[in-house]
């Protein structure tokens, strides 16, 4: 199955036949108080450098989050998208919980946009899934609904199931939806990557739909983020992860995301391999 985002020049393909694609999470105030006041305050210089830099390290896909706290987020969010429009020109990923602010984007994005996210819980879905068909979007679906996280995989199928089908209903292919398994941290549940893996295998056994997941939580708390991170994408993608929002600076998770290309057959005689290792080796 695949899932085809587009902006105004160039399609990106999220398929388990084709390379793992990384959604650059950079664009993102969460717990960057720089680049929340400069966004707060209208300078966007910062969201341009990190799409080029981005960009530049292999992400075909960016991220772009405009919660500043106490800031007016539809506004904030239209300016961080046409900033991004002006500056690169790739497939663009709407990371937002306001149906405000995924209207402002959606209504002036060119191209094919993937939203982040719905939870399966049956308001979430009333309030996001009208928006994505209104402007044929793709939406990442999270594996959660009204009684939380659950622990056990085959629930988190369940919910992943109930997504899928009402989009249906909204006319929403199953192609366009990518369910997000859900990445908890093992620094407070040693448990928590093992679901995640599982859920994954069953997401594309029981459904075939692409996945995507904010595949860093796991090491959150931890010492060695990058160590844990890159270890754990390339298991992912060995359990047929299809997507991540993840941070492509992170030199150990980009080069595990490329040795797993390789090792699973996405990177055909090791071209993408040899040719960012010779680039490496210039630098």
């Amino acid at each position: 199955m695949e899932t085809k985002l587009a902006s105004k020049t160039k399609t990106v393909v999220i398929s388990p036949d084709k390379p793992f694609v990384i959604i650059g999470e950079r664009i993102n105030p969460t717990g960057r108080k720089k680049l929340a006041a400069e966004m707060g305050a209208g300078d966007f210089s910062r969201v341009q450098s990190d799409a080029l830099a981005q960009i530049e390290a292999g992400a075909p896909v960016l991220d772009v989050n405009a919660g500043v706290p106490g800031g007016d987020e539809p506004a904030i969010m239209k300016q961080a998208v046409e900033t991004v429009m002006a500056t690169v020109d790739v497939p663009l990923c709407f990371d937002s919980a306001n149906p405000a602010a995924l209207e402002a984007a959606l209504s002036i994005y060119e191209g094919k946009a993937l939203v982040n996210s719905v939870t399966g819980e049956d308001a979430a879905l009333e309030r996001v899934l009208p928006l994505v068909k209104k402007y044929n979007a793709a939406v990442i679906g999270m594996a959660n609904d009204e009684r939380g996280i659950s622990q056990d995989p085959q629930v988190r199928l369940e919910v992943a199931r109930k997504i899928v089908a009402r989009a249906a209903d909204y006319g929403i292919p199953a192609a366009d939806v990518m369910i997000d398994p859900l990445v908890l941290t093992v620094g407070a549940d040693h448990n928590a990557g093992r679901v995640t893996l599982e859920t994954i295998r069953l997401i594309r056994t029981e459904l075939g739909v692409n996945t995507s997941a904010g595949a860093s939580n796991v090491s959150f708390g931890l010492p060695d983020r990058p160590a844990l991170n890159a270890a754990f994408i390339a298991m992912c993608i060995g359990a047929g992860l299809t997507a991540a929002i993840i941070n492509p600076l992170e030199p150990a998770v980009r080069l595990s995301i490329l040795a797993a290309d390789l090792l699973v057959g996405h990177d055909a005689f090791g071209g993408k391999w040899i040719k960012d290792f010779r680039k490496r080796s210039k630098a």
